[in-house]
């Protein structure tokens, strides 16, 4: 993995980066397209990699973990939240059918967390209930700062729930 910060490759066992890979599988680039590809490739140690656009890490057993995408990443206060760890947290909580969180942005931390919920058919929750739960389980600044609950999230055709949608919906707000 790339450290997200730094640039630095072959992070240690276990510490999320962005996924790159090298070799005879993968691409020579984007056709014509000199920028696409001067964001996506680079030269290191004589090998060209390809930054996936994933964030992950290599397990215990060599095993490429897969945690989040680089996009999704939520800067806040110069600290990389990954909206995977939060939303596992969410889903802990009895009460919580589906969870999503993006990052708004704030004047002084870059960005903070926000979550989307939708809770459980015939549960009924409040703000603060969800929030005490997170600050028993998050670090400060991955903690969502706000709760919005919803009867149901954006899903793709598989059910997965859009973050992009939601991160659209908020900007949309925030210019009215």
């Amino acid at each position: 993995g790339v450290d997200l910060d730094t640039g630095q490759m072959e992070l240690p066992l276990g510490e999320d980066g962005e996924i790159a890979v090298y070799g005879p599988q993968v691409m020579q680039g984007y056709w014509r397209n000199p920028q696409a590809n001067a964001a996506v490739f680079r030269e290191i140690e004589g090998r060209r990699y390809f930054l996936t656009g994933d964030i992950g890490h290599i397990d215990q057993d060599g095993y490429i973990v897969i945690t989040d995408r680089k996009k999704d990443v939520i800067l806040v206060g110069g600290f990389n939240c990954y909206p995977r760890e939060v939303e596992e947290v969410l889903y802990e909580h009895p009460k919580v059918a589906q969870a999503a969180v993006v990052g708004i942005p704030h004047p002084t931390s870059g960005e903070q967390v926000k979550a989307f919920i939708q809770l459980r058919s015939g549960e009924e929750a409040t703000e603060k209930e969800i929030l005490d739960f997170c600050q028993e389980r998050l670090a400060g600044y991955k903690r969502p700062r706000s709760i919005e609950f919803r009867t149901e999230l954006p899903t793709s055709a598989v059910g997965k729930v859009l973050r992009r949608v939601l991160r659209d919906q908020e900007m949309e707000k925030m210019q009215e």
